[in-house]
């Protein structure tokens, strides 16, 4: 039988708009678009970077509360308010994926706050940071 996890955090917002930070579908986990938002003191750093890193550690968050890490990543969407910080942001991102190289996607549409510079969403698959990889390069 399949088992849903649905994982709230107390965000307002999440109750606002009736959503759930993660939604685990059997291994399959979806965690919700991501801002980077300090939950203990509800402030967002100004610097794009600094909010990067609160967005991956809010994520990280997310997954260890239904026993899976950034290695269980598998598909990333990133959404950057400034096209000016695509460089900065996704080279951060590339470290933090460094031998993880899930699907991305990267954009830059308006987001819901003008004080939001980046917002992630991710796909995992509870143990894919153990699964046997193949790697496979066409060009």
């Amino acid at each position: 039988m399949t088992k849903i996890i649905k994982l709230k955090t107390g965000s307002k917002f999440e109750e606002i708009g009736s959503y759930s930070r993660a939604v685990c579908v059997d291994n399959w986990i979806f965690v919700s678009n991501t801002a980077g938002r300090n939950p203990d003191t509800q402030e967002i750093p100004d610097d794009v970077i600094e909010q990067t890193e609160q967005v991956f550690r809010n994520i990280e968050t997310a997954l260890a509360a239904v026993d899976a890490s950034l290695g269980d990543v598998v598909a990333s969407r990133v959404f950057i308010q400034d096209p000016a910080h695509i460089h900065q942001v996704m080279t951060f991102i590339g470290q933090k994926y460094q031998g993880i190289c899930p699907a991305n996607t990267a954009t830059c549409p308006p987001l819901g706050s003008m004080s939001y510079k980046v917002e992630i969403e991710v796909t995992a698959y509870r143990g894919a940071a153990s699964a046997e990889v193949e790697q496979i390069t066409i060009a």
